[in-house]
């Protein structure tokens, strides 16, 4: 938002960024609850068929990925016969599912209509998160002790893979670039990849902050933010230096990181049972702005900016039942 202040023909003031105050008095509110009935254990990942309003929900420890028809308020299938999907990516072109299992390291493809079965790539162990270059048309499955498959989307084939130090956990692919940003936990650095050439050409520490699992960018700022659970921080990089150039306390267990470029905000999903929501005040100035109650264990989620809304994924704890919700951000 930008914003000027005449005093005598003079600008006197001008900001790019709504203020504090302003801010503080619009953050989110519940705006929908979707139960999801008999699911047990950690829900991972999420992706959304924006066309016909469904939403996809890998439960992990249910090993089934649930089918949620967001007009109705209720779930309509579930698949079934997975192995801990963690990953999925939903490519509305061809009306196909993506999605990566940690046990056996299978990235299964399905038709999203019939929700049948049509392919698979073996990646041996822990297939985790996905990603979908629009551009290429190209899938990326983090998968194994390190390494990012790159999967022709049409053709469901691998077309090369590259190699890591360890583990990739998020990643996010440049949109007027050609990196890859990848946490990498275990190594205790982002590695920077080229992906016309699937090498990595620079790794990226975060000081004193570790466990970086979650990930989320502002490439117009050249920014990079980068959850780190030990202790739990939010590092923010400058995508051209590599430099740290802020960290911000958040709560524990972060596991999904978001974006928003229109209000300049960080929603930062946390199993401690909070999303912070952090203010951008420039691209080298944060701080923490208002923090959301949720529930114990609902880490992960998905914000759609083109509906400003934050969906965040509840597993089943004590009283606590199994559920997405949709929260308004205002």
């Amino acid at each position: 938002m930008r914003c000027s202040l005449l005093h005598g023909g003079l600008i006197v003031a001008f900001c790019l960024y709504p203020t504090a105050a302003h801010a503080e008095e619009k953050t989110l509110q519940l705006k929908q609850t979707i139960p999801l009935p008999s699911v047990e254990g950690r829900i991972d990942h999420l992706d959304l068929d924006a066309a016909n309003e469904r939403l996809f929900v890998c439960a992990l420890g249910n090993n089934t990925v649930e089918v949620l028809d967001l007009r109705k308020g209720q779930r309509i299938h579930s698949i079934t016969g997975l192995g801990a999907p963690q990953g999925i990516a939903y490519l509305p072109e061809i009306d196909r599912l993506f999605i990566a299992n940690d046990k056996g390291g299978i990235c299964k493809i399905y038709d999203a209509k019939s929700y049948q079965a049509i392919g698979e790539i073996n990646f041996k162990d822990d297939a985790d998160n996905v990603r979908y270059d629009n551009s290429s048309k190209r899938i990326y499955v983090g998968f194994g002790g390190g390494g990012i498959g790159i999967i022709n989307a049409a053709e469901g084939k691998t077309v090369r893979s590259i190699k890591l130090a360890a583990h990739p956990e998020a990643f996010e692919l440049e949109k007027q670039g050609h990196r890859i940003f990848v946490n990498v936990p275990n190594a205790r650095h982002v590695a920077v990849v080229d992906r016309e050439t699937s090498e990595v050409i620079a790794t990226w520490k975060t000081n004193s902050a570790f466990g970086n699992f979650p990930m989320a960018s502002d490439e117009a700022s050249h920014r990079l933010f980068v959850g780190c659970r030990m202790p739990s921080k939010l590092v923010v990089l400058n995508t051209e230096s590599g430099d740290v150039v802020a960290n911000i306390d958040i709560s524990g267990d972060p596991d999904d990181v978001f974006y928003d470029r229109k209000r300049h905000r960080i929603y930062a999903i946390c199993g401690a049972g909070k999303i912070d929501i952090i203010e951008q005040t420039d691209a080298n100035n944060y701080k923490g702005l208002t923090k959301i109650d949720t529930a114990e264990g609902a880490r992960t989620g998905l914000f759609v900016p083109e509906r400003d809304t934050l969906f965040v994924a509840v597993p089943h704890r004590g009283s606590q039942q199994a559920e997405i919700r949709a929260y308004q951000i205002e």
